[in-house]
């Protein structure tokens, strides 16, 4: 029998009995385990992880552990330059793009509402999740940790809060979005790209109290919405202007993308 030290690190903990958290362990583990199945094996998913160290250097998931082995699990770093060393998974994604499972509803539409391309729907089982985000690149949101541990899922988050305005606050927290935000630029229902439409087209669609107060509008092409700066768009501009305080960015003409919702 082969038995490795574990220490794990920071929000990872989160996934451990209790027992076993914030301090090193010794567990039992099946001959020709890899670190990514022991990982696994004691409740924490392959996508949290960013960087293992096994007896002090560097190795990825593959890694055959020994009977003595002293392995260090470790999150993300938000500070800590780890250049030199390996990360886990072998290359970031080139687009930033999400993938909710069932349950974050609500937390796809407030990506949508930030710019960012978020497939959601509710009838997605977990396979499909799995298939589409290995075919599209799409970095999966979900609170079923047994789906971030599917072999062909390679980038993930667990969400850890429960409404939808603070799970999105710590997506932004967590990838760093803010920088990357192109707010009111996708349709909520859609997820397809909203375009600047003239006032003349859209007149026979709002209702006249909008035609009479409002002058910039957009549309989505694919559901045929049309959409303005109304009372429902000043609460989501509220949320996103706090979402993107850290980063105090702008495009250079100081605009954020086109109008969008409220919507007829």
């Amino acid at each position: 029998m082969v038995t490795a030290t574990f220490r794990f690190y920071e929000e990872l903990n989160d996934f451990l009995a209790p027992p076993r958290r914030r301090r090193e362990f010794d567990a039992p583990c099946a001959q020709a385990a890899t670190v990514k199945h022991m990982i696994e094996a004691l409740g924490v998913p392959h996508t949290e992880v960013e960087l293992v160290l096994v007896n002090g250097e560097s190795v990825d998931f593959g890694r055959l552990l020994r009977d003595g082995d002293r392995v260090s699990v470790y999150p993300t770093f938000e500070a800590l330059d780890v250049t030199p060393l390996l990360r886990v998974r072998d290359a970031p994604l080139r687009t930033t793009r999400f993938l909710a499972d069932a349950h974050l509803g609500g937390l796809a539409h407030l990506l949508r509402m930030t710019g960012f391309d978020t497939l959601y729907d509710n009838n997605f089982h977990d396979a499909e999740v799995e298939a589409i985000a290995a075919r599209d690149g799409r970095i999966v949101l979900t609170r079923d940790r047994e789906l971030l541990k599917r072999r062909t899922v390679t980038h993930g988050c667990y969400v850890r809060a429960l409404k939808p305005a603070q799970q999105v606050r710590e997506i932004f927290d967590r990838l760093d979005l803010a920088r990357s935000a192109r707010p009111f630029t996708l349709c909520l229902d859609c997820n397809a790209p909203l375009r600047a439409i003239d006032k003349a087209l859209v007149e026979n669609r709002i209702p006249p109290g909008v035609r009479a107060s409002r002058t910039r509008f957009s549309t989505c092409d694919v559901c045929e919405r049309v959409f303005w700066e109304g009372s429902h768009w000043q609460r989501m501009r509220t949320l996103v202007d706090e979402l993107l305080r850290p980063a105090a960015v702008a495009d250079a003409d100081g605009r954020r993308g086109p109008t969008a919702p409220s919507a007829a």
